[in-house]
């Protein structure tokens, strides 16, 4: 019983939301059609075929008409839905009441034509035609009061006058005046209700004000304006209006043609019917919504294809379809699009949505390539993930060549179709760099050793990818602002320029020359640091602790710790410390006299130690004692670290000094003396500089 309470309320949640979205559409085809209707031209167009200038006067009646006309969509547009469904109920209510004086209508007319002034018994065909009216008038009726919520069933039973009359026999001629008479007093019912319900959108727009101003106060208008995005549904709205829009548009040109159409008939049909339905600015945003939509189940597909249902785990907010919609939107707002004829629409339109096309393709590209390296990297052994990742870049370098040819082929080339084609072959390049990335993976994969410049292999095919995007980039900046100069000059074409000039241009500036210093900084770094021997290499005996591999070859860091020189490169990218210690890692010059950061108990491996005694020239220490690092300094005297110490309590009480006693395997104990607080902190390194004989 829970359960099917539960799927009762999601059912209902469901209608719900989709009566939300379809009863507010016709609000929006009403903007739509008084946006198209102009009415100066319409009464000059009445006047010039009847020359009739009484007609010519109402001009001003219908301007204000007009844009009462919007008001009042705008506010069943912004209607909450309760009140809405409440408002449709009504209209409902009086369709039904139209209907049914439909019905009677024609009865009175058939029986006047009929001429049968007995009872209706008597004549099969009269019987007939009274029991279909009867019928549909009780339904009728039955229908009203449903809707109306209400028991009072002969409120809505004024036009079976007719009837009732024609069964009691009255004269045929009388059924005219009765007709009449009902529908005069159902009107006189409809004008009552409206008299009582008069006050109604007042209080409503009273008690809406109040709202808003408490929600603006408390929240903000940015809370206010999220609030009405997510009442109105406005993405789902629009793109349902749009779809609707269009549907009209394609059965009003079949509903006209008798013989079928050809294929390329059919394709210039599709570019003029989305034409047709972005001329206004409702429109236009319903097909950006529509074109977000779109793009976003291509997204989700191409993100199920490659990682099936855990793709909806973690969600991309730019991968949701805005970018592509609002692509668009630009683009028509910045050429005119909605001022343009039907035919240079259609043109201009087929190359925006090119541009969107790229952009689509772009974006399932920054979908597939972290997948696709992930899989040569991470040494994946399903054939079929391999499979689908590979296919679908296969897919993403031809078609954006076959597109870029197909434009090259059939229309005549200008700047903005250059742009396509750019982008179109930078996106080809960029899977061809990224396919030639992960099959180097793969033979890394497969080969016993690996390969120590496969770093830079990257860095190098993906910096030719960035360079040339941004080169692209840099001439579509150039290209704007010499149209903007030599030509036309507007603010939006100026904005968007500037948006374009800073985001596709100086930011990406800045990343590449940031990566290329960083670059540049750690290859400093590793040629700075002193290559381990083959004999440092044995007796180190030990794995790189980043990459968990044997190391034959290996540079050694200033805090005396071994990794592959690739390894470590990769580290000083993210991070200028040691990936083990995390000390500083800094330049050759600045390790003179450096000191290891090490707490006192810690214990470098013996290794270590070794090497680190061996590379800088050290005084000779046993080889069993991993106790001791002594490095030589400028002026004869070497830092020694106490590794292992204890502490005791010996020392003068008066002067509040310790001596700690270090363990050496050969030398002996080796004591010195240092401030009492440096004890007092287990973590603290202990240190002193003493001259050895």
């Amino acid at each position: 019983m829970a359960g099917l309470r539960v799927i009762m309320s999601g059912v209902r949640e469901k209608l719900e939301a989709v009566l939300n979205v379809a009863l507010r559409v016709p609000s929006i085809m009403v903007l739509e059609m008084l946006y198209r209707w102009d009415v100066s031209s319409f009464f000059q167009q009445i006047q010039s075929r009847n020359n009739n200038n009484l007609l010519f006067q109402y001009k001003y009646l219908a301007l204000n008409l007009h844009y009462v006309g919007y008001i009042i969509s705008l506010v069943l547009l912004t209607l909450p839905r309760q009140h809405l469904v409440q408002l449709y109920l009504y209209v409902l209510t009086a369709l039904l009441l139209y209907a049914g004086h439909q019905i009677s209508r024609d009865f009175v007319r058939s029986e006047i034509a009929f001429g049968h002034d007995g009872p209706v018994y008597e004549e099969p065909l009269s019987l007939n035609r009274f029991t279909t009216a009867l019928i549909g008038q009780l339904v009728v009726c039955t229908l009203c009061s449903f809707v109306m919520k209400t028991k009072q069933i002969w409120l809505f039973s004024a036009h079976l006058l007719p009837l009732l009359a024609r069964f009691c026999m009255v004269p045929v001629e009388m059924l005219i005046i009765i007709n009449r008479f009902a529908m005069i007093f159902t009107g006189l019912e409809v004008l009552y209700f409206l008299a009582s319900n008069l006050l109604v959108p007042y209080k409503l727009a009273k008690l809406a004000y109040k709202e808003l101003v408490q929600v603006v106060e408390v929240y903000g208008l940015l809370a206010l304006g999220m609030s009405l995005w997510n009442q109105l549904v406005v993405p789902v709205l629009f793109m349902v209006f749009w779809l609707v829009l269009f549907a009209l548009q394609i059965y009003s040109y079949f509903s006209t043609r008798d013989h079928p159409t050809s294929r390329e008939r059919l394709l210039f049909l599709f570019l003029t019917s989305i034409a047709e339905c972005c001329s206004t600015p409702y429109s236009l945003l319903g097909l950006m919504f529509t074109i977000s939509f779109i793009t976003l189940g291509v997204l989700t597909l191409c993100k199920f294809y490659l990682q099936g249902y855990g793709a909806f785990m973690n969600d991309n907010l730019m991968h949701r379809g805005m970018t592509e919609g609002i692509t668009l939107l630009i683009l028509a707002v910045q050429t005119g699009l909605i001022e343009l004829q039907v035919v240079h629409r259609a043109f201009l339109l087929s190359i925006i949505l090119f541009i969107v096309v790229a952009s689509i393709l772009q974006s399932m590209l920054e979908i597939a390539d972290p997948i696709v390296l992930a899989l040569g990297a991470s040494r994946n052994k399903s054939l079929w993930k391999h499979f689908r990742a590979v296919s679908l870049c296969l897919f993403l370098l031809v078609f954006p060549a076959y597109m870029a040819y197909m434009i090259s082929q059939f229309f005549q080339m200008d700047f903005w179709l250059l742009i396509i084609i750019s982008s179109s072959v930078l996106t080809s390049l960029q899977v061809l760099g990224t396919l030639f990335i992960y099959i180097l993976f793969m033979v890394e994969e497969f080969s016993k050793e690996p390969m120590e410049n496969l770093d830079d292999v990257i860095y190098y095919v993906n910096g030719t990818y960035r360079l040339l995007e941004f080169l692209v980039a840099l001439c579509v900046v150039a290209y704007g602002v010499a149209e903007t100069i030599l030509g036309e000059w507007t603010w939006m074409g100026s904005s968007i320029i500037f948006v374009h000039s800073y985001f596709n241009v100086w930011l990406r500036a800045q990343l590449g020359w940031k990566s290329f210093l960083l670059r540049r900084d750690a290859a400093n770094k590793i040629n700075s640091l002193p290559t381990a021997t083959k004999e440092q290499l044995e007796e180190h005996n030990d794995i790189c602790s980043i990459c968990y591999q044997d190391m034959h070859s290996a540079v050694i860091t200033p805090c005396s710790h071994f990794f592959h020189s690739a390894c470590l490169k990769k580290w000083l990218y993210v991070q200028e410390t040691c990936p083990f210690c995390h000390q500083q890692l800094k330049s050759q010059g600045q390790q003179v006299g450096a000191t290891t950061v090490q707490g006192p108990g810690e214990q470098l491996p013996h290794n270590e130690t070794r090497a680190t005694q061996e590379l800088v020239g050290q005084v000779d220490v046993p080889a069993g004692n991993d106790s001791v690092l002594a490095l030589h300094s400028e002026d004869g005297l070497v830092e020694q670290k106490a590794l292992n110490t204890d502490c005791s309590s010996l020392g003068n009480p008066g002067t509040g000094e310790h001596r700690c006693e270090q363990n050496g395997s050969q030398a002996g104990k080796i004591e010195f003396s240092h401030p009492a607080e440096l004890c007092e902190d287990e973590d603290q390194q202990l240190s002193n500089t003493v001259e050895f004989q």
